[in-house]
């Protein structure tokens, strides 16, 4: 049986390998899953489909790791996503066309494993920052000096 890490490091390899079926192995037959957007799923399939919506959409998707925290059989993961928006995105509040943009975004991933798979997810994103990356609101106002 592997430790927390090394499943949370499993699937980070799956998610930048584009490999549904290893994410598919990976995420827990009861898999939880909760996400900006009042998302939440159940499952081991809606959850590696909540994956592939995002890598179907960024095809050169990457995760970067930048800080990561294990305690027992939780993870969190400080990480960067970024990838160019050539598809469309399936969000809670609908379809997103291909924008053809790049974006780097920063989040937070907590794990909970159980055994060799992930047994909870809970993602934290920008969302604002995810929209206005992607054109889609306007880009924050400045104050002048």
């Amino acid at each position: 049986m592997a430790d927390a890490r090394q499943v949370a490091a499993r699937f980070v390899e799956a998610f930048n390998a584009h490999d549904e079926g290893r994410i598919r192995e990976l995420n827990g037959e009861g898999a939880v899953f909760e996400a900006p957007g009042d998302v939440h799923i159940e499952g081991r399939e809606p959850t590696t489909q909540y994956a592939m919506a995002w890598l179907r959409a960024f095809p050169d998707a990457q995760l970067t790791i930048k800080n990561e925290l294990v305690d027992g059989d939780w993870v969190t993961q400080e990480f960067t996503f970024e990838g160019m928006h050539e598809d469309t995105l399936s969000s809670p509040m609908g379809d997103i066309p291909a924008t053809h943009r790049r974006l780097i975004g920063r989040g937070v991933q907590v794990f909970r494993v159980e055994g060799d798979t992930v047994a909870d997810t809970h993602l934290y994103f920008d969302q604002v920052e995810v929209m206005t990356q992607l054109g889609l609101m306007p880009e924050p106002a400045t104050t002048a000096t």
